[in-house]
């Protein structure tokens, strides 16, 4: 039976820990847990077999870190049967008489993604690929991809899994102490994102224990139209007379997890510290449960990576700013290339209190699909709002859609048989919210009945491509009165027949509606208001315009949608202080015309910051640019992350900005150091591969002014060791994320205790807490990157 069959009508069972586990059976320091397939079968099948017997129906093949970017193409084809091997053997040899399936697991590659990173993600996809295709190869009945805590890493793996296999997938994500990815993503962001790609089951695994777990779990419940997985650590590592021991026991677990299935959960097992045991318990908790049956939400819903905005409540505004028709100055910036001019209009748009923006980058002589993939990107990469990817042409909309970090709202489809054929394919494959235009071959209807027609059409062929209506969003399009004075009355009965008729969203494009006229403000305002009464879900429109956000405010008050009135007492006193602007990128106190240069790195605008660097400079001395400029900058973006106001996306690209502004200085004293604070080396431990977090630190070193030494990755604690007796550093920094490499990280400060004792360790990684650094012998614990940056601080100040 096919697990997804199957699961229909029951609960499954996944296994448990793997890497703990083989740690207990003697896994060294920083080997390779993969490659005991090849050396050490007989433990691996165990593994397994006695998860199967414990009651499991999947267990993951020891493949967590298996792909190319860790071992050669031979060695990850060999490693990759086997593991299948193995486990094919263990379900064969088990006493267990459940259903029984294998999972081809698939974990992060350990790098981050450009542009916060140096991993394409057309790289990622294909390192995915090569995996799942070897997965596909060897009989996997599954493909189990887990432990991802970067939203776009997350969409690479999916979409190899998918466009490489048709086996069914599970994603799971790993989830920090604030209910998000470390790229920022909440839990709907991810739904949105995974369901539009057609994940088979999506959820949790990692982190902490299931209480801890809890909001997540719930978010999840409420949001997901597919089946929820849940597969929790056993609480987090604590001192046991010396030994490092998760904190819940196996009887514990099951009932933490029994409560969770009770209310939705379908899909449930154990990360790390859990143990057969634990799946054991579990098993037996789920015999006699009913599966709650999994329906379908019917959210309509968009997201980016880090913010998620649901249509059907208060209205929803699109910003028009970032098209070229009637603007000049965007054409000119188009024509040139001029990245920070886009980027800015986006910034200040989210300022001005749009929920989506609008990206439209079509011009005759430019090449739109680079262009368009470009503004996307560039965007995302300082504006964590959703984005509508507005083209007609079909290239480009593939080639935004395939790179877009989220669920991207898409303009548009219409009635033409051509038009849905094309653009259909790319929103199931890719998943997005999708404008339909009401005409058609025979044009636009002059009556409001026959848009509707037009709207009945397009949901019926949408269905055949199994796209369901939450995910359209239908435009009755707004004609001018300029050109026939019944147009804006016959757009408000489309307006209102298809929002109640059919049951769906609608959109407009408000300013259409006076082309032509004088005074346009003042018809297109009022017309917005009229909109809105006859139930418009979403408006594009210039949230410049006075006139325009008044309306909407106003409605918002009136309507039910403004909680006393908050909004409207902010809007209208901010209207009496226009004088006095203040950014809201980082909810500080950051004027934005007090310093160009601080404004541009809090923004991530790196061009923007280097120019305005050189132009410092004609006046100012670089060290009094680094200290009076750069770095209270960089301390605003860092204080708005430590309060979770600015997320990880946020804060690496104005670090890059404030690099960039470094590189100008650095130039201006003839290539020489701009700071002189002390040296740090820093190194992620022996058989550890993933450096994201080590990369992060170093950058945000770096930018504060120390002598960063990065050894990389999979790092030996003797070289860690002789690097640090060699430059006499204050501080070494350790990055871990697997529960097998960090016996290595223990070794390392080891030996830097007894050969370097002036240094102080800094450790971090998802896998460690205060009181697990504090029994290896650290001397801080930093639970992100700017706590690490803060430490190093503390001691270059006590030298």
């Amino acid at each position: 039976m096919k697990i997804t069959e199957f699961l229909k009508e029951n609960i499954i069972v996944l296994d448990g820990a793997m890497g703990t586990l083989l740690q207990k059976e003697g896994l060294s320091p920083g080997e390779l847990p993969e490659r005991w397939n090849l050396s050490r079968p007989e433990v691996i099948t165990k593994v397994h077999r006695d998860y199967f017997d414990a009651g499991s129906h999947v267990v993951n093949t020891n493949t967590f870190g298996a792909n190319n970017l860790k071992f050669k193409s031979e060695d990850l084809e060999k490693i990759i049967r086997i593991a299948i091997e193995n486990a094919r053997r263990a379900a064969e040899e088990s006493s267990g008489a459940q259903e029984k399936w294998v999972a081809l697991d698939v974990g992060p590659t350990g790098r981050m993604l450009k542009p916060y990173g140096d991993l394409d993600f057309e790289e990622a996809v294909s390192v995915f690929a090569e995996t799942v295709k070897l997965g596909v190869k060897y009989g996997a009945d599954l493909i189990y991809i887990e432990t991802m805590s970067d939203s776009l890493e997350t969409k690479a793996a999916l979409l190899a899994a998918k466009e490489n296999s048709s086996l069914p997938v599970f994603v799971s994500n790993a989830y920090g102490e604030d209910g998000r990815l470390m790229t920022g993503a909440d839990p709907l962001s991810m739904i949105a994102m995974l369901e539009g790609m057609g994940a088979d089951a999506v959820g949790i695994n990692c982190s902490y224990g299931p209480k801890t777990l809890a909001p997540v779990i719930f978010d999840y419940l409420q949001y997901a139209s597919v089946p929820v997985l849940l597969k929790p650590n056993a609480g987090l590592p604590k001192t046991v007379n010396g030994e490092a021991v998760f904190d819940v026991l196996p009887a514990e677990f099951a009932e933490d997890m029994t409560e969770f299935i009770k209310q939705g959960v379908r899909v449930a097992g154990g990360c790390c510290g859990t143990t057969p045991e634990h799946i054991c318990r579990l098993a037996e908790a789920c015999n006699g449960l009913t599966a709650v049956p999994v329906t379908d939400k019917g959210i309509s819903v968009v997201s980016s990576y880090a913010r998620a905005v649901v249509l059907g409540g208060k209205p929803v505004l699109i910003g028009e700013r970032i098209n070229p028709t009637g603007k000049p100055r965007f054409k000119e910036a188009l024509r040139n290339a001029d990245m920070d001019y886009i980027l800015k209009e986006a910034i200040t748009q989210q300022e001005k209190g749009v929920d989506i923006l609008d990206v439209n980058v079509g011009l005759p002589e430019i090449d739109e699909v680079k262009m368009l993939k470009e503004a996307v990107c560039g965007i995302q990469a300082v504006c964590d709002l959703p984005l509508q990817v507005d083209t007609s042409n079909g290239a480009a909309m593939e080639a935004a859609m395939r790179s877009y970090n989220g669920k991207p709202m898409v303009n548009s489809v219409n009635g033409k048989k051509e038009s849905m054929e094309a653009v259909f394919p790319l929103v199931k494959k890719y998943g997005g919210l999708v404008v339909a235009l009401t005409l058609d071959e025979d044009g636009i209807p002059e009556t409001a009945e026959g848009r509707v027609k037009i709207a009945e059409k397009i949901l019926k062929k949408a269905e055949q491509y199994g796209i369901l209506k939450k995910d359209i969003i239908f435009d009755p399009l707004a004609l001018t009165i300029s050109a026939d004075s019944k147009a804006g009355s016959m757009t408000l009965a489309a307006v209102r027949e298809i929002s109640k008729r059919l049951g769906v969203h609608t959109s407009l494009g408000v300013s259409n509606i006076s082309f032509g006229l004088p005074r346009r403000e003042i018809l297109n305002s009022t017309f917005f208001t009229m909109a809105l009464s006859n139930g418009l879900s979403a408006a594009i429109m210039n949230p410049y315009s006075e006139e325009m956000m008044k309306a909407y405010t106003a409605f918002c008050a009136l309507g039910g949608y403004d909680e006393n009135c908050e909004s409207y007492i902010e809007f209208v006193n901010g209207l009496a202080e226009e004088a006095v602007t203040v950014s809201k990128v980082v909810g500080g106190e950051m004027p934005i015309g007090g310093s160009q240069l601080q404004d541009a790195i809090i923004r991530g605008l790196k061009e923007r910051a280097a120019n305005f660097t050189g132009e410092l400079l004609k006046n100012e001395k670089p060290l009094d640019i680094i200290k009076n400029e750069i770095i209270p900058a960089l301390d605003a973006v860092g204080t708005g992350f430590e309060k979770k106001t600015v997320y990880l996306p946020q804060l690496l690209m104005s670090a890059e900005s404030a690099k960039a502004s470094f590189e100008v200085i650095k130039a201006a004293m003839g290539g020489g150091r701009a700071t002189d604070k002390c040296t740090c080396i820093i190194a992620t431990v022996k058989g550890d591969i993933h450096d994201i977090g080590k990369n992060i630190v170093k950058l945000l070193l770096e930018n504060y002014g120390f002598d960063t030494v990065d050894l990389g990755k999979d790092i030996s604690p003797e070289a860690v060791r002789d690097a640090v007796v060699e430059r006499k550093a204050p501080v070494a920094s350790l990055s871990a994320l697997m529960t097998t490499t960090v016996p290595a990280m223990e070794t390392t400060i080891r030996l830097i205790r007894r050969d370097a004792p002036w240094c102080k360790v800094i450790v971090g990684g998802a896998v460690l807490t205060k009181e697990y650094a504090d029994m290896i012998g650290a001397d801080f614990y930093a639970k992100d990157a700017m706590e690490a940056v803060r430490y190093a601080e503390e001691i270059h100040s006590a030298l």
